[in-house]
């Protein structure tokens, strides 16, 4: 168990991902913003989640939705002014809400006036800010390398004969964070976000930042199949996650580490033993490099614990974790795993160890929503249609009550919502004892309560069949979590351990106090935390 030095709002608390497009319009114009997020503060209060992210609300043309940005000190009219940012902040912080921003440095916009200037003329003082190649002797692009967004990553520009690089839309070239004169300007716009006492920043696709600098061809992807994303085609060997990274990401924790109390987080879509290397040496880099792992692990318990103990035995020394069940990217976990088995989600990400993050409408059950063709307005999917790339449907608005638009806004929103937001949204879900919303409230409380789900150990116990077990342990207490993956009933037994102990939570919510002795009988789809638990027979 760590001691009370641990005892860090980042290691304890919950962080909640607030997608402010689709989270409460308070203009009327369909798409939500920073006066709707300040409304529903009461809301993230009573749901008891320690911090807010929120994804860009910069200047933006909005070619992807605000990660394309044209100044990164300014906020897109969009979603308000730096009056309603800094009334947002100071609503936040009495109430104990920390706030995190997104920082987007891979890439700008090509509107915004570095790009324009790198653009004006080989010559320019910003010229080597971006990417710029000479085309290949056949005119073509100057390598193979492939955009996340469908086809070539470069774009040849006729005023100076060069090619940008653009790791996703043409509408977003790259920076050269080689540059030191990037460098100073990305960190000073940090800077400037600190001062106003914002708590972090979520960064941006963190291992794109440095590319290879004799921009080699990436080797092909042997284990492409037909169907995929186009971009897999290539394995991303020059194109990403570069030796040279590790010292940018140690470069933003120092500016971090500049005001205190503040957390670096960084999104990296890599394997686990490549992602645990972001924590940098002797813990210099990301506080928590996020892992998206559970994101696309197989939902069965066999693999579900491997995955968890292959995360555990890779951390470095005094590295801590976290988990991550939902984001904007990504299908809904509710579609992912099913309505039923999206409760057992909830418990697992609540009590493993580490820190968890939840993608706002989860806790309701938001499901991931068809989109229309002619309603689709995600870049990705319309580059790249039919492969199942789109991101619309895990964006849709929040639904909050019952009335037209589910409350969202007072006119047709952005996005469209689901049949079934008048019955389930906020309001009904708030009023029903045993709804997903419940369990996520009772979860989050007890971790508050619980020193072992806050801070203890992770033991492995078992994981046969659908079920998976396993102990937090710390602060004088053992929890036992069991949860039943699949739909049909089972009975646990053990010889190793023992199950003596009281249920304090079912994700049915309905067994609380229940003594359990040398059998734990699971229904299907559930999951129960017991404690206090005797300490393994020898």
């Amino acid at each position: 168990m760590s001691d009370q030095a641990d005892m860090i709002w980042w290691k304890t608390g919950v962080i909640y991902q607030i997608y402010p497009r689709s989270f409460q319009d308070s203009d009327g114009d369909g798409v939500g913003d920073l006066r709707g997020i300040k409304r529903r503060l009461p809301y993230l209060r009573e749901l008891d989640v320690e911090a807010i992210w929120l994804s860009p609300i910069f200047a933006s043309p909005m070619a992807d939705f605000g990660y394309d940005i044209s100044d990164y000190t300014a906020i897109d009219p969009l979603f308000g002014t730096m009056s309603d940012f800094d009334a947002l902040l100071e609503a936040a912080h009495p109430h104990g809400l920390k706030l995190l921003l997104d920082l987007v440095p891979n890439h700008t916009s090509d509107q915004h006036p570095w790009f324009v200037e790198s653009r004006s003329s080989r010559d320019n003082a910003k010229r080597d800010w971006y990417l710029w190649r000479d085309p290949a002797p056949d005119g073509g692009p100057p390598n193979n390398w492939l955009s996340e967004f469908g086809g070539s990553a470069w774009h040849y520009d006729d005023t100076t004969g060069q090619y940008y690089y653009h790791a996703f839309l043409a509408q977003q070239p790259d920076l050269n964070w080689r540059h030191p004169q990037v460098r100073a300007a990305i960190y000073e716009m940090m800077r400037f976000w600190l001062r106003k006492g914002v708590d972090g920043f979520r960064v941006d696709v963190l291992w794109h930042l440095i590319k290879d600098s004799q921009f080699r061809d990436n080797p092909p992807n042997p284990d492409y199949q037909p169907g995929r994303p186009p971009h897999e085609q290539l394995q991303p060997l020059y194109s990403a996650d570069q030796p040279e990274v590790q010292q940018v990401v140690a470069e933003l924790r120092a500016v971090v580490d500049e005001f205190p109390d503040r957390l670096l987080i960084g999104e990296i879509y890599l394997p686990l033993e490549r992602l645990v290397a972001y924590y940098g040496i002797d813990l210099s880099g990301a506080h928590l490099p996020f892992n998206f792992a559970l994101l696309s692990a197989p939902w069965h318990a066999r693999a579900l614990a491997e995955l968890i103990d292959r995360y555990e035995a890779v951390l470095p020394q005094g590295a801590w974790p976290n988990w991550v069940l939902g984001n904007h990217d990504r299908p809904r976990v509710a579609s992912r795993v099913g309505a039923a088995q999206a409760r057992v989600a909830a418990m697992l990400l609540l009590t493993l160890r580490g820190t968890p993050t939840i993608y706002y409408g989860d806790e309701i059950g938001l499901r991931q929503l068809p989109i229309a063709p002619d309603q689709v307005r995600d870049p990705f999917e319309k580059n790249v249609p039919g492969v199942g790339v789109g991101r619309d449907g895990c964006r849709t608005p929040m639904q909050w009550d019952a009335s037209p638009f589910a409350g969202f806004s007072t006119v047709e929103p952005w996005l469209p919502l689901a049949d079934d937001y008048a019955q389930d949204n906020v309001v009904n879900l708030s009023a029903a004892d045993t709804s997903l919303l419940s369990l996520y409230r009772a979860l989050i409380a007890l971790r508050r309560r619980q020193p072992a789900l806050q801070l203890g150990d992770y033991q492995p116990l078992a994981a046969q069949g659908d079920v998976l077990l396993f102990r937090r342990v710390g602060g004088g207490s053992s929890l036992l979590v069991a949860l039943n993956l699949g739909a049909a009933p089972v009975a646990v037994l053990s010889e190793q351990f023992s199950l003596d102990g009281e249920i304090l939570l079912s994700t049915f919510m309905d067994r609380a106090g229940e003594r359990v002795g040398a059998t734990l009988d699971l229904r299907g789809d559930e999951g129960v935390i017991i404690g206090p638990v005797p300490d393994p027979i020898v």
